[in-house]
């Protein structure tokens, strides 16, 4: 079985690198691919024109994707919208924003919304995680085919990654990794930190991925604009980090890791 994904995330419509946007999309127009998964944060300020400008983005690539809410999908300005209908010019533009879905015999992927609209406490931009959203992606993800590989997405990382620039903080987020760990998943896909990266979360068997895709906007944190191609053949997974250099497109970073055998997967207590 091969696999392949884009992996897109940040892209911050409003501050976005137009010449980075650019080059990512004659990527996925030129590479054949299962799926795009884009995983939050398509706008800077959440306002309508530049979901406007998100939308008419992604009508212009070819399919199928999948893209999620980031805590820069919420109105930035405008408390009261922000805490009545946070993620409604989402809706209204992209799709449903609580969680997204996509089937295929050998692809089962579950998406949740881990942005909030307001949290109590000071920086609302923090991510959370339901018990009952992860439960959901849980149970999707358990009645997979055998022997599909099996994605959770989500904006924030669930669990802190090493060595970068800024946290997720996400509350819920040590539970939810562990929920899905027991459910077989392979790979969690997430942005928010502007930096790819890649390591196993440390619950079961370590052979549930965390895999944080770069930004495609202006807003860099010490890493290039880009995103990730992920390759699956066989029981390896290849996680390519590509960065925009300002004048062309390089695989700046590789990864490969060991999933679990595709016949032998079984649910672990994590």
């Amino acid at each position: 079985m091969n696999l392949r994904l884009l992996h897109l995330s940040d892209i911050h419509f409003g501050g976005e690198n137009v010449e980075a946007l650019d080059a990512a999309a004659a990527f996925a127009r030129a590479t054949p691919f299962d799926l795009m998964v884009i995983s939050g944060d398509v706008t800077q300020l959440g306002a309508p024109a530049e979901f406007a400008a998100a939308a008419a983005w992604l009508a212009g690539l070819p399919g199928p994707h999948l893209t999620l809410p980031g805590n820069h999908d919420t109105p930035w300005f405008g408390l009261v919208e922000r805490v009545r209908d946070p993620f409604g010019h989402f809706e209204r533009a992209i799709g449903p924003a609580a969680e997204r879905a996509f089937e295929s015999p050998s692809l089962a992927v579950r998406a949740f919304n881990s942005a909030r609209g307001w949290q109590i406490r000071l920086n609302w931009s923090k991510g959370a995680v339901s018990r009952r959203q992860a439960e959901r992606a849980a149970a999707g993800l358990e009645a997979a085919p055998d022997g599909a590989v099996r994605i959770a997405a989500c904006h924030h990382p669930l669990v802190e990654a090493q060595g970068e620039p800024i946290t997720a903080r996400v509350r819920g987020g040590h539970a939810a990794a562990r929920r899905l760990v027991a459910a077989n998943t392979d790979i969690v896909l997430t942005g928010h930190l502007h930096a790819a990266f890649v390591q196993a979360l440390p619950y079961g068997d370590e052979r549930t991925y965390a895999v944080g895709a770069g930004t495609l906007s202006l807003r860099l944190r010490g890493e290039p604009p880009g995103f990730n191609v992920l390759d699956v053949a066989g029981d390896k997974l290849t996680v390519t980090a590509m960065a925009w250099t300002g004048s062309d497109l390089i695989a700046q970073e590789t990864w490969e890791v060991v999933l679990r055998p595709r016949s032998t997967a079984r649910a672990f207590d994590a």
